[in-house]
């Protein structure tokens, strides 16, 4: 009996961590790890860094969406993971299309809502593009994030792609998704805008 109980509690020591809060990710193709096996991307290696300590990752993130797309889904993705912390990373594939500004605001203002109606902390990931629509597009684009962060009193990411915009080895072949080499500086980009949302986790 001695070694039953003695055995139990080995198993219960070195077993799994039990998971004490939960992130979501909710993002586009940058997220996703499009072109990559999805342990090799950002995402992926942001859940190895949280697993002990306690804290889940849940990657919501799809190719190709864009604000709209996350906007429609937000409650659903709530619901189901429950979050403590939610991860907006999106618009990249509104800034291609040319979408107005107004309707990009509104759409992230929708998800900021929702995550904060639900109680989670918010970081909210920026992107800038390229002036194919013009100078003035360009920036009223990037200034939509931070003027959201501000209004909403949100954690900002300027724009994830920063510390490897200017490679173009940094990039798979299509110029626009980043290569698995790649994916742990974007990790450390972003973790110092999102390590102060995870509340009081223990470090591991």
């Amino acid at each position: 009996m001695q070694r039953f109980v003695l055995f139990f509690a080995l198993l219960v020591s070195f077993g799994p961590v039990a998971a004490k809060s939960t992130v979501l990710i909710v993002g586009d193709s940058l997220s996703a790890a499009y072109g990559l096996a999805r342990e090799e991307g950002w995402v992926a290696l942001l859940g190895e860094k949280l697993t002990p300590r306690g804290i889940a990752v849940e990657n919501a993130s799809i190719s190709g969406e864009t604000t709209a797309g996350g906007a429609a889904r937000i409650a659903a993705e709530l619901e189901r993971t429950d979050p403590d912390v939610v991860v907006i990373a999106l618009g990249g594939n509104d800034g291609l299309r040319g979408l107005p500004l107004d309707a990009l605001a509104r759409n992230l203002a929708t998800m900021i809502g929702a995550a904060k109606d639900h109680g989670a902390r918010v970081l909210l990931v920026g992107m800038r593009i390229p002036p194919n629509y013009g100078a003035a597009y360009a920036d009223g684009f990037a200034n939509t994030y931070a003027t959201l962060a501000r209004e909403h009193d949100i954690a900002l990411l300027p724009f994830l792609l920063e510390p490897i915009a200017q490679g173009r080895e940094a990039f798979q072949d299509d110029q626009i998704h980043p290569t698995a080499a790649a994916q742990p500086q974007l990790l450390a980009h972003l973790w110092p805008a999102l390590e102060p949302l995870l509340g009081d986790a223990p470090n591991p």
